[in-house]
């Protein structure tokens, strides 16, 4: 019988505390290893703006929460206006926008985005799970043994947890069971029980933490990056509801100017007529009269299409019945009832005006574009990746030397309940430590070449960045010169309006005479047409020029309330 050693007790001590330790870090929650893996340096964080996240482990936590139900494109027939038994659903440009953001569908397939990225960002934090393994294996052997043959069968079993830690530490613990059933052999120990505990060190390559958690960090910038381009697509939808609202309030305007002025025409000609017959003008004054009256047949038809058209361009934007919402069921069957929604008459209730507000003075609208602009702040984080990228590459131009140690204790027994309890009692012991050193003999040349491309993927990314900046700028200054002219043109064509209706009001004067003809007052009513068209188009214009400003200094969603978080 084996006698016990006492002076190996400590040993056994140490091991047993190690083993629990090591236990205790394999075991750890999927949370708490996501936690360290998920954990930012103070500049990878995206800084604080108004709609942005506070970080990007922030960031991917909301993307992976994200409620799509809430999201997608929806009907609400509760809030939003509905149409009339015609047809008609009349708007404010304030109501046309909030409808477009709960029904548009480009803007519910967009809201996908940021939910995909999380999941990858998941996906990059599950590196750093523990996993749990079991074998299970079964063997036969025959041998010679002397004059005849010895045959052995055998089963092994093994459980273990094992776990890569962001340090570049791998950890292996397992318990083992194996049973030998081998003839001729006297002493009948043929369960073997086993523990032991593996780890793995990477010194040079894989051994930086910050290296190891570069896949995790861009994952999570990629989350941020998803939420830019989800502010980026809901500014441009903003803008292009506001535009096609305008844009159809400018068409009825016109509509109306159209209108008037056939309706002018027409009186016009039932004068000439009229002169003519009595014979105070000449006969041949008929085919001037006759010929404004088509030319404004033929601007009302015009009109009248381009309205359609804006109606249509403004009916796909703010999607009133979407298809596949639950909230708005009886609506849409109410809907079903009258036709297709391309069948409504969306009606502004706004009419063109001049709004109080005027730009701020470049240099602020400048300012305000590098800090709130999506796109940019997108370079900005593929700045930030290709950084990351750069951490990872020049990690691995490094050989690779890894520290293994292994530590064990077995017990054998003639039964599987007392090989465990020999492996506690038992003095046995095994313990084995090492390096492992790889270097390839003509260089890394791999490493060096996707480190080459990291380094000028980077600075192609930060010339990408001072070049868009510069871009941003040039937009900005052209929106503004752009507002500050049609904000000039409002009053300079009030002014040709005024002073057109002076000069018809002189030719039918002069008409009324005798001084004049029928076509000098054709053209006097058609050059106010156009002056009147041109006031309307100025108001609108500086509208619209208003909104390209905000939107191209990223404000627009800000000055509208409106906030993608």
């Amino acid at each position: 019988m084996r006698t016990k050693e006492p002076h190996r007790k400590s040993y056994w001590a140490a091991l047993l505390v190690v083993l629990l330790a090591g236990l205790a870090v394999a075991a750890l929650p999927a949370g708490v290893v996501a936690s360290e893996a998920g954990e930012l340096p103070p500049d990878l964080v995206m800084p604080e703006t108004p709609e942005a996240a506070a970080s990007a482990r922030e960031a991917a936590t909301a993307a992976r929460r994200l409620d799509l139900e809430r999201y997608l494109p929806r009907s609400a027939a509760d809030q939003f206006p509905r149409p009339d038994e015609q047809g008609r659903l009349e708007l404010s440009v304030e109501e046309a926008v909030v409808m477009a953001l709960a029904n548009n569908r480009s803007l519910g397939i967009q809201l996908y985005r940021p939910l995909i990225s999380g999941t990858f960002a998941e996906q990059e934090r599950a590196v750093f799970d523990p996993t749990l393994f079991a074998e299970a294996s079964a063997g036969r052997e025959k041998i010679p043994f002397g004059d005849d043959y010895r045959r052995t069968e055998t089963e092994n079993y093994r459980l273990g947890v094992e776990q890569e830690l962001a340090t570049g530490t791998a950890l292996e613990l397992a318990l083992e069971q194996r049973r030998s059933d081998a003839e001729n052999t006297p002493d009948g120990l043929h369960h073997r029980a086993g523990a032991s505990l593996s780890l793995t060190q990477a010194l040079l390559r894989g051994g930086s933490r910050e290296a190891n958690l570069v896949g995790v960090r861009q994952a999570d910038l990629e989350v941020l990056v998803s939420l830019y381009e989800l502010r980026g697509f809901t500014q441009s939808l903003v803008a292009e509801v506001e535009r096609a609202y305008w844009e159809l309030v400018l068409a009825e305007s016109r509509i109306a100017i159209y209108r008037q002025s056939l309706a002018v025409a027409q009186s016009q000609l039932q004068d000439v007529l009229r002169r003519i017959e009595v014979g105070t003008v000449a006969a041949v004054e008929r085919a001037a009269a006759e010929a404004e009256l088509a030319f404004r047949r033929q601007s009302l038809i015009d009109g009248e299409s381009s309205r359609d058209q804006a109606r249509l361009e403004l009916l796909n934007l703010v999607n009133p019945a979407p298809a596949g919402s639950t909230a708005g069921m009886a609506q849409q069957r109410r809907y079903a009832e009258m036709a297709e929604i391309w069948t409504l008459q969306p009606v502004p209730r706004e009419t063109p005006y001049v709004p109080q507000t005027a730009p701020d003075p470049v240099l602020e609208h400048v300012a305000l574009s590098r800090q709130m602009r999506p796109d940019l702040g997108e370079a900005r984080l593929r700045l930030e990746q290709g950084e990351l990228e750069v951490v990872q590459t020049r990690n691995g131009l490094l050989p690779r030397l890894d520290l293994f140690i292994t530590l064990g204790k077995t017990g054998y027994a003639d039964s599987f309940g007392r090989s465990f309890r020999e492996l506690i009692d038992d003095s046995t012991y095994a313990g084995s430590a090492g390096l492992r050193f790889s270097l390839p003999l003509r260089g890394n040349r791999a490493a060096a070449a996707v480190d080459a491309r990291a380094r000028a993927s980077r600075n192609q990314a930060e010339a990408s960045l001072g070049n868009l900046s510069q871009l941003v700028e040039l937009d900005v200054r052209k929106a503004h010169l752009e507002a500050h002219r049609t904000r000039t043109q409002i009053d300079a064509s009030a002014e040709r309006r005024r002073l057109q209706e002076e000069v018809l009001r002189v030719e039918e004067v002069k008409f009324e005479v005798g001084r004049s003809t029928a076509l000098n007052v054709a053209r006097a009513q058609r050059d106010l047409l156009e002056s009147q068209l041109a006031e309307v188009d100025a108001k609108v214009a500086y509208r619209l020029a208003l909104t390209e400003l905000y939107r191209l200094d990223g404000s627009l969603l800000a000055r509208r309330q409106i906030t993608t978080r």
